[in-house]
């Protein structure tokens, strides 16, 4: 009986110590999963360069993208407030006017209405300025009663605001009432446009009864059109009013535009997006509303630890450099980057790193990641 008693005894350790090494393995396994090696022939073929992290200065840019657009002041929607038939007009889409230009001529019985109620009421004015001046000496001189010399002052004042009412009428129009005569009543009157521009829309045909409420006629100022960019919430508390952009044209990114912003929105639409109005720099352009832009916001200068892009790889969604550990050994170690300008890469704050001294591939480091995933495939 005592061989099969240490016999059982021994199969026992043995399968201890099976699990104990299978359960340090592991651990074993995760770090060798980080680290390749290299001899100096390999790194001599595969180009790869150590040295440390640089110091530079690098500005970071903001990409943003937008539309020209043009604010309310600038755009301009013409109708007529007493509505009419158009009689004539010469305006098409696209086309230059410029302000006080004649874009349309109206005509309607309603306009020789509102001349004659006018002039009409002028006339009356007159009588009752000289009924007013007798009633009033009549009625220092007691020849005649309070109440007709009173009557006569309402007559008069009421008089001074229908006349007052008629021209600011007259004057909507664009009719001058001090110029305005027997002789030179009008059934048509002439609109005029309100600014110097361009027509973006035509509504209306020849013929046609246009009422006060219809727009006939869209105009805008190019001189004041801006750029509408939008920023992502994660840099809109970076743009600053007064801050300088660069934007150019979707198709035509070569030639660039300079804004500089005039209003920053405060709140982020459900794209997460946040709207940046500019104005431009440069009148004398041929932007139009509606067009895409791309452009660029440059932020201020710092200092920042930075490699050569190529120093950094990126895999399974997270960027890695290889920290060399002696002159062939290396550790694949996830960091943060920032900036990229230039060719370089900013390595932001690792508190358990010293960029100062610690030693990295600068160059090819695809090519140790290529080494290292290939050594674990083969194990």
């Amino acid at each position: 009986m005592r061989p099969y008693i240490i016999i059982f005894f021994l199969s026992v350790a043995l399968a201890c110590g099976t699990k104990e090494q299978e359960s340090n393995q592991p651990a074993e396994s995760n770090t060798d999963e980080k680290s390749v090696s290299l001899t100096a022939v390999q790194l001599r073929n595969g180009g790869i360069e150590i040295g440390t992290a640089a110091e530079t200065i690098m500005s970071a840019s903001v990409k943003v993208n937008g539309v020209v657009d043009v604010p309310p002041q600038s755009m301009v929607s013409v109708s007529f407030p007493l509505g009419g038939y158009l009689k004539s007009s010469h305006l098409l889409p696209g086309m230059g006017v410029k302000k006080g230009e004649v874009i349309a001529t109206l005509e309607d019985q309603s306009y020789v209405q509102l001349q004659q109620d006018y002039l009409m009421a002028k006339a009356r004015m007159d009588f009752l300025s000289t009924d007013l001046d007798r009633q009033k000496e009549l009625s220092s001189q007691d020849a005649t009663s309070k109440k007709i010399y009173q009557q006569a002052i309402a007559d008069y004042k009421t008089q001074q605001v229908l006349i007052k009412s008629l021209e600011e009428k007259l004057r909507i129009v664009g009719i001058d009432p001090d110029k305005l005569t027997v002789n030179n009543i009008s059934r048509t009157i002439s609109l005029r446009s309100p600014i110097h521009g361009f027509v973006t829309k035509v509504n209306v045909n020849i013929g046609k009864y246009v009422n006060p409420a219809d727009v006939l006629f869209e105009l805008v100022d190019p001189d004041d059109i801006h750029a509408a960019l939008t920023v992502f919430e994660k840099d809109i508390m970076l743009i600053k009013k007064g801050m300088k952009a660069q934007v150019s044209l979707a198709d035509k990114p070569g030639k660039k535009y300079e804004v500089d912003v005039i209003l920053v929105t405060r709140n982020v639409d459900e794209n997460r997006g946040g709207l940046v109005h500019c104005h431009f720099e440069n009148a004398n352009h041929e932007l139009l509303p509606g067009m895409f832009l791309n452009g660029s916001f440059e932020l201020d200068n710092k200092k920042v630890w930075s490699v050569p892009e190529s120093a950094v790889v990126r895999y399974e969604g997270k960027q890695y450099v290889f920290l060399a550990k002696d002159s062939s050994g290396f550790e694949m170690t996830e960091v943060e980057t920032g900036i990229v300008q230039n060719g370089r890469v900013e390595l932001k704050g690792s508190t358990s790193i010293n960029w100062k001294e610690q030693k990295l591939a600068l160059k090819n480091a695809y090519s140790l990641l290529g080494k290292l995933k290939n050594k674990t495939e083969e194990e």
